[in-house]
């Protein structure tokens, strides 16, 4: 990756965690679950309303480092208006994103991409994962609280 494309990436974290998109609570969720990462104190609440199997609106509530709440909002952009199954692949797309050393091809995870550089450093992996792993367990229409530990 290019210094001037690691810059664009950088600058992509810091707007979206100054002004994260869709922190809020929805009105009509049903789904909601709470993640929690121990190591930094990461702490995001993941609100889902599913309408005709699709994920028609997704929030979330939170509180943590600038990856943590970055990546929060760019899954609620990620995932807003797809498919219940393809929603799931796109979290599970995303999550290999830091298993491998490549950036996922997916256009709706292109904000995302942003967050690949943390892979160097596992601890900053679980604050970019959070908010997606507990959006997986709202999917899955999980009552637990999702943990990085």
């Amino acid at each position: 990756m290019t210094g001037s494309l690691k810059d664009i990436y950088r600058q992509r974290v810091l707007e979206h965690s100054r002004a994260p998109h869709n922190q809020r609570r929805t009105a009509a969720a049903d789904r909601e679950v709470t993640g929690f990462n121990p190591l930094c104190g990461d702490k995001v609440t993941v609100y889902l309303d599913l309408q005709d199997d699709s994920v028609s609106d997704v929030a979330f509530e939170g509180s943590g480092c600038a990856i943590a709440m970055a990546s929060a909002s760019m899954m609620t952009e990620a995932l807003r208006g797809l498919p219940h199954d393809t929603a799931l692949q796109l979290i599970e797309e995303f999550g290999q994103m830091f298993a491998a050393d490549a950036e996922p091809e997916n256009p709706r995870l292109e904000e995302a991409k942003a967050l690949h550089s943390v892979r160097a450093y596992p601890s900053r992996v679980k604050c970019a994962t959070l908010a997606w792993n507990t959006a997986e367990a709202a999917l899955h229409d999980s009552n637990v609280q999702v943990t990085t530990e």
